[in-house]
């Protein structure tokens, strides 16, 4: 049974309003993007068609700007197709905006509910994130200062907090735990290893294709906002390796 159904999906951004940037307009319609009057577009994503099982885990890679980010994003529900269709089955959690529903001028410990109610969380689950939370961060006296306060660290182990701090029927993550010291890089770690152990579906963007190999079932490979090739995930990593050795000799390819 799937949990998720990307149908054909196309994801296109507006630039600006070109219609009175004649040379802009003129340089994009040479390259195919937008036209002569109103917005410019670049397409992020291009007929997406892809279908993921119930308990599978899926790894993204790609060069930067490939487009990785926006299929999380639209998996995750937040963003919606300019045009196609995407469908989720169960509760769907994206590790991916360090923001999503957070006051800057509220406290840590204030900040903790709303991401929360925003995610699916029952009152239970709510309460149960209060007392954890605050703890597994480590945050100190600062989870009762303002969150415009903190460091892009604080704020990345708050919102990892919040994200792991409820189960998921589907798990998207985009790896961004590096911000922070080892101690709770290593606590994040176990924490994500566990959380995972209890989701049923993973999408997982990585810089490190070690990383995808070991915990995916199933590798696609997005270039240029379409999927290259799907596939097992040792033959599609090194497709992509070799791709990019080619592309530029002695450089090793990082994901988005």
């Amino acid at each position: 049974m799937p949990s998720i159904i990307i149908d054909n999906a196309s994801v296109r951004y507006p630039v600006f309003d070109t219609s009175s940037r004649s040379l802009k307009v003129s340089l994009l319609s040479r390259i195919g993007v937008g036209g002569k009057q109103g917005p410019a577009y670049v397409r992020a994503l291009s007929d997406i068609s892809l279908t993921i099982g119930d308990g599978e885990r899926l790894g993204l890679v790609g060069r930067n700007g490939a487009g990785k980010s926006t299929l999380l994003r639209l998996i995750g529900g937040l963003i919606a197709p300019s045009s196609g269709q995407v469908k989720t089955k169960g509760r769907v959690i994206p590790v991916i905006e360090r923001g999503i529903g957070i006051h800057p001028e509220l406290t840590g410990r204030q900040n903790i509910e709303l991401p929360l109610r925003l995610l699916g969380a029952t009152k239970a689950e709510v309460l149960a994130a209060r007392d954890e939370i605050p703890d597994f961060t480590g945050l100190g006296e600062f989870i009762d200062l303002p969150y415009k306060t903190y460091s892009e660290g604080m704020k990345a182990r708050l919102v990892f907090a919040l994200c792991t701090s409820i189960p998921a029927d589907v798990l998207v993550l985009d790896e961004w735990l590096g911000a922070g010291d080892i101690d709770f890089t290593e606590r994040a770690q176990r924490r994500l290893t566990e959380f995972l152990s209890r989701s049923r579906t993973l999408v997982l963007a990585s810089h490190s294709l070690e990383l995808i190999e070991r915990v995916s079932t199933r590798v696609a490979w997005i270039d240029g906002g379409r999927v290259r090739m799907t596939g097992d995930p040792a033959e599609v990593c090194d497709a992509y390796r070799h791709h990019m050795s080619a592309a530029a000799p002695g450089q090793v390819a990082a994901a988005e």
